[in-house]
């Protein structure tokens, strides 16, 4: 699957600037002249990562990283500024965003930290479909016990509220961990916050 960078900048020079940069590195992209157009295209499939203005026009580069958050999207964001806001660097690098990047750049390092993103994109890909395949092994069942599991529960507490033995609760628990390929809950939240949406159990009838 092609990889692109998302340009997403009001100002078309520099849109022109990075599409050429990009180019001239071998770099597939697409260019957007605002974050609406953007919110308007963009699409869960998506993969790359976006190269965004932080200050423009109607929607700012800020406002739509929180959409884009709200809509899990998981593109790796370098954020460009020419105002070297420091403080809003570091909030929104707080809030998950690849890198920040003050106009005037440097066009090698930039087109490296795009290649550097895209390979953060890929990793967290073959992580999801890694996660998914895994949840797709659970039965049922498992999917019960997991699901009380990562919300703390000791083996008696799920072992009463399944109705059933407190052993089989144990084969149950053994039986999720291996076909999760881990030895305890913290590592389960792990694989299953790389797992998109929220994983409920299947009802047993």
């Amino acid at each position: 699957m092609t990889q692109f960078a998302y340009i997403i900048d009001d100002d078309e020079a520099i849109r022109d600037s990075l599409g050429y940069l990009m180019q001239s590195r071998g770099i597939s992209c697409q260019t957007f002249p605002s974050a609406e157009a953007f919110l308007e295209t963009w699409d869960a499939a998506f993969t790359g990562c976006i190269l965004l203005d932080i200050r423009m026009w109607g929607m700012s580069g800020d406002e739509l990283f929180d959409r884009l958050i709200e809509r899990e999207c998981q593109l790796p964001v370098i954020f460009l500024t020419g105002h070297g806001d420091v403080s809003l660097a570091v909030s929104t690098l707080k809030k998950g965003a690849f890198d920040f990047v003050e106009k005037p750049f440097n066009d090698n390092q930039l087109a490296d930290r795009v290649l550097e993103a895209f390979k953060l994109d890929d990793e967290r890909r073959q992580t999801v479909v890694s996660a998914n395949r895994r949840l797709a092994l659970l039965t049922p069942r498992e999917k019960q016990v997991m699901e009380r599991i990562l919300a703390g529960k000791m083996n008696k507490v799920i072992a009463d509220e399944l109705n059933v033995c407190m052993r089989t609760i144990e084969a149950h628990r053994a039986s999720l961990f291996r076909k999760m390929g881990v030895k305890m809950a913290v590592e389960l939240a792990q694989v299953v916050a790389a797992a998109p949406g929220k994983r409920r159990p299947e009802p047993l009838a």
